[in-house]
């Protein structure tokens, strides 16, 4: 069993627990993702104090950044085609060698479980994208990995691919959590992944896929990242969604996403 970081509200400011329990109040996950390899021991050699009963985080710190994948799934590539005025472009981001990348958020925009997540006015086509997100360190190997919502607008980006950061950042268009699985890249290669939406209390949609079923590897992915830019304190990267609504959906204030990554469950309401 894989042991699991979740970071806390609590009254003297953000902490740090491992599997339920918190951690010295001088534990940072930045400082820790900082280190060498020969010097990084792991959050299980430290002690653990109390329950930590607090609400929880996204599990990102504010001065990280959390970046992101697109097209690594080939039902990612159909539906990105079909809605959008530039198809070749997908089509050849999904076979060329260099994957597509982009930045996703701060830390500090970032949400939690249980928190909003949101849909852009300006938009008449929404959905979320549920993703295996990688925790990288400070020299890009994976260390662990947690359960991410890159919630997209299809519309702005289907009108012109050059719209990506408008139909991927904006305020609660990313969600984190609900902690992070420490666990070496082998155990992420074939995990199972469901996106439940309910609405009025029924369900609105739902899909399931698996890790194992996305293109590029996951130390490739990495690899190019870190390939021209450097993160000191670590950082998150998103994976690419392979689960994609029909053109008939859109999400809707009020629905409640829940995205299931081997039971790492990140649920978010709609505003």
């Amino acid at each position: 069993m894989h042991a699991t970081l979740t970071r806390h509200a609590t009254a003297a400011g953000p902490r740090w627990a491992l599997d339920g329990r918190y951690l010295p109040s001088d534990f940072a996950l930045d400082g820790w993702l900082g280190l060498p390899a020969d010097a990084m021991a792991p959050p299980a050699s430290l002690p653990v104090g109390e329950a930590a009963t607090a609400p929880l985080l996204a599990p990102i710190e504010d001065g990280q950044e959390a970046w992101a994948s697109g097209v690594t799934y080939l039902s990612s590539r159909m539906a990105r085609e079909a809605e959008s005025q530039s198809r070749d472009v997908y089509q050849k981001v999904y076979g060329a060698e260099r994957p597509e990348l982009f930045f996703k958020a701060s830390g500090w925009r970032v949400m939690g479980h249980g928190q909003p997540i949101r849909i852009r006015a300006d938009s008449a086509w929404n959905v979320p994208e549920p993703e295996l997100v990688l925790l990288l360190d400070a020299a890009g190997r994976i260390v662990g990995y947690t359960t991410g919502n890159d919630v997209s607008s299809r519309s702005i980006e289907g009108e012109n691919p050059l719209y990506l950061p408008q139909a991927k950042v904006y305020d609660g268009a990313c969600a984190l959590g609900p902690g992070i699985r420490l666990c070496p890249p082998e155990a992420m290669r074939d995990l199972p992944v469901a996106l439940d939406i309910v609405r009025g209390g029924a369900r609105a949609f739902a899909g399931n896929t698996r890790s194992s079923r996305m293109k590029r590897g996951l130390e490739e992915l990495a690899a190019y990242l870190f390939r021209e830019l450097h993160f000191p304190q670590g950082a998150f990267l998103f994976t690419g969604t392979g689960i994609v609504p029909g053109e008939d959906f859109t999400l809707q204030a009020g629905d409640v996403v829940r995205i299931d990554i081997d039971g790492l469950v990140l649920e978010n309401p709609v505003q």
